[in-house]
């Protein structure tokens, strides 16, 4: 999909999945917003964008469990452009370990708030710019681990619980919002292989039906659900898994 001229913004950027979003959002002439945990991670993630496409980046720290850090990030991208066109809910803490005693109190929050909270908050405040969009969406990387007697994944408890609250806030968020014209789309993959787009693999790695879903191929269910005309309003992606 050419993403020319659209503004995306991309939380969780610094590595994994949400790297790759972006530079294959930079490819496609997207203008992006990347945020990661760590300044020095989202600077990172730019500066590999802008040497593989030359797309115009703006990277910022934003830690998902601490809401000034989402207010301040909401207010840096506010202070740069005037509309978000694409809004990519990707960053959240993964958190493993199937037994409550297997992550201490401050870990099970920091999961909960970085998938929960920080997803609602974001929304919040970038709100003013999705609306300003002549034509905005909301991409949410929830899990298969929100998925109603889902037991597969050997994450934590807190991590269920996260990707279910967000699971919960989307739903409710796409009815809101559908007759602002603003769309929400929620993605619930099950553990995916990750991808490099700057490894020669990224175009040739197999994805027949006995293959593990691959980032690619989220990806590109990401850019064919905002690529849709605006009177379809895509609301979520099921995956079936071997």
């Amino acid at each position: 999909m050419d993403l020319t001229g659209k503004h995306v913004v991309v939380t969780g950027a610094g590595r994994g999945f949400g790297r790759a979003l972006a530079l294959h959002a930079g490819r496609s002439g997207a203008r992006l917003f990347l945020s990661a945990r760590t300044a020095a991670a989202a600077h990172g993630t730019a500066r590999e964008v802008t040497a593989d496409s030359g797309a115009h980046v703006d990277a910022f720290a934003c830690d998902l469990a601490d809401p000034a850090t989402v207010r301040d990030f909401a207010q840096a991208v506010a202070a740069r452009t005037d509309r978000v066109d694409v809004l990519v809910n990707n960053g959240a803490r993964y958190l493993h370990g199937p037994d409550l005693w297997d992550a201490d109190d401050e870990a099970i929050t920091d999961t909960v708030a970085s998938a929960a909270t920080g997803t609602l908050l974001t929304v919040k405040h970038f709100l003013p710019l999705l609306r300003a969009s002549p034509g905005a969406d909301v991409v949410n990387l929830v899990s298969s681990a929100a998925e109603t007697r889902d037991h597969r994944s050997e994450a934590h408890p807190a991590f269920y619980a996260a990707k279910a609250a967000q699971a919960g806030f989307a739903d409710v968020l796409s009815h809101r919002l559908r007759p602002e014209g603003i769309r929400v789309i929620s993605l619930y993959p099950p553990d995916f292989t990750d991808g490099d787009p700057l490894h020669p693999d990224w175009d040739h790695a197999p994805r027949t039906a006995h293959d593990p879903l691959s980032a690619r191929s989220v990806l590109d269910c990401i850019l064919f659900a905002i690529g849709q005309p605006r009177d379809c309003f895509i609301r979520s992606f099921h995956f079936e898994q071997l």
